[in-house]
């Protein structure tokens, strides 16, 4: 499996092609080195790869798109992100083999006991990820432009999969990238960015608000929320600070619908999030209560397959039941 990450390695921050790498756990540390890796997934061993030699790997393998997947916090690679990354990866391949190639993108949680002061320093540290991550993003451009004839560049179609506090990474990333590398703005690169129980502003994505970028930067973006996420419920009112007393936008949807962009689309997961992640209905992207794809992986499967957000009214909005079916 690729992954990029800018997590400290136990092997410093040297980068040296094919090199053997180990996650430094202890180390929280929003580094602003940037690195190119593939996992073994059987031997749980990694292998940094560099930024041309992944470029080339990813471009050659058969799948036809990518979806990079932004983890929620608290989240360790190997007993967290990778497990969740391989059951989407699964789950892609049943419905259509060769469609995505899964690349979880791993940045730096806190590995401490308090799940409060975990939650204040990972918010610190996603948004402090955001200029390595735009490096990526700015990397992967200018390879794409320089490429010779003889070695055809990456035209695969790339999708986002931000869970939670995911997308204040995300946001930072491409707001850093828009400010730092592009002149204020971004191109159109990815063909969906799927905003799951996003743990950000709910009026992030406003035209006057970082989130912007986010927008600017794909075809379709898609909200997914719900009222009863009890992990961004207890999220809003922590008492760490005055950011933690916000709504968020995979709580309550966006704040001001018609101050959102066009391609903005919002399913509301209330009927089914808790159904699937019982008791927090925080992470309900995978399967359902019978371990079948759910009805919110289906919706997402769909918009990349199609590359088209079906099934929405004219105020392009979606409640996700029982009775939905993927189109």
């Amino acid at each position: 499996m690729f992954f990029i990450t800018n997590r400290a390695f136990v092997e410093g921050n040297k980068t040296t092609d094919m090199r053997k790498v180990s996650f430094d756990l202890d180390n929280n540390e929003a580094g602003q080195s940037v690195y190119f890796c593939w996992r073994d997934d059987a031997k749980k061993a990694c292998v940094e790869l560099g930024s041309e030699n992944f470029m080339k790997a990813l471009r050659k393998s058969q799948a036809r798109q990518i979806l990079f997947y932004v983890h929620d916090s608290a989240q360790m690679p190997e007993e967290h992100v990778f497990p969740t990354a391989e059951k989407l990866q699964k789950l892609f391949d049943d419905q259509d083999k060769g469609l995505v190639d899964v690349v979880p993108v791993i940045w730096p949680c806190d590995n401490g006991q308090s799940p409060m002061r975990d939650f204040h320093e990972d918010q610190i540290s996603a948004e402090a990820s955001g200029v390595a991550f735009a490096r990526a993003f700015e990397k992967f451009l200018v390879w794409r432009e320089s490429v010779k004839a003889s070695d055809a560049p990456c035209l695969k179609r790339m999708n986002v999969l931000a869970h939670s506090m995911g997308n204040r990474v995300l946001r930072q990333a491409l707001s850093c990238w828009a400010n730092y590398h592009r002149k204020g703005q971004v191109p159109l690169l990815m063909r969906n960015v799927f905003m799951m129980a996003a743990d950000v502003f709910n009026e992030s994505l406003e035209h006057d608000r970082d989130g912007r970028y986010i927008c600017h930067s794909a075809r379709n973006v898609v909200v997914y929320y719900a009222a009863d996420d009890r992990i961004l419920g207890a999220g809003s009112v922590g008492p760490l600070g005055a950011d933690s007393a916000s709504r968020r936008l995979g709580h309550t949807g966006p704040e001001h619908y018609p101050l959102t962009p066009k391609n903005v689309f919002t399913v509301d997961c209330d009927d089914v999030n808790n159904k699937y992640d019982r008791p927090n209905g925080h992470t309900y992207f995978l399967t359902d209560e019978k371990g079948e794809p759910g009805k919110v992986f289906l919706h997402m499967y769909d918009a990349v397959k199609k590359g088209r957000v079906q099934g929405h009214d004219d105020h392009r909005a979606l409640v996700v039941d029982l009775n939905f079916r993927s189109c």
